[in-house]
């Protein structure tokens, strides 16, 4: 298992008129989180898209506990709880305000696929070399 955190702070435009972070906006929360687990890891996305390789997300779930508002830091964790998978890969996520509150969770499934042709394809060899230490 490979867990990471990253944080981020609530912006005003990511806020409703009832001073609540608009449920669209976790998103983008989860897609940091991602992003920084695998710079965490020693690699990167561009460095992946570079390969040819990109990942689109195919399902996203998430659940809302408690919201965060405006100015709020928040902590994105993000959880890899298996090597990838043939052409897939999950992200289990958690955010939590300042105060170690759980926020939201979520899952999100991408698969690795060819960037020409959107064809599936496994995970880089160099990504999966980095992730598989955690899972030994």
């Amino acid at each position: 298992m490979f867990e990471s955190t990253t944080q981020v702070r609530v912006r005003y435009a990511e806020t409703d008129q009832m001073n609540v972070v608009y449920h669209g906006n976790y998103a983008q929360y989860f897609e940091v989180g991602r992003v920084e687990t695998i710079r965490q890891l020693g690699f990167t996305y561009k460095a992946m898209e570079q390969m040819g390789v990109i990942m689109p997300i195919v399902e996203f779930h998430s659940k809302f506990l408690r919201p965060a508002h405006y100015d709020d830091l928040l902590t994105v964790k993000t959880i890899l709880k298996e090597l990838p998978s043939g052409h897939r890969i999950e992200f289990h996520q958690e955010v939590y305000n300042e105060a170690g509150k759980l926020l939201t969770i979520g899952k999100v499934t991408l698969y690795f696929v060819k960037a020409g042709s959107m064809e599936k394809t496994t995970c880089p060899e160099a990504l999966l070399d980095k992730l598989k230490t955690y899972f030994t």
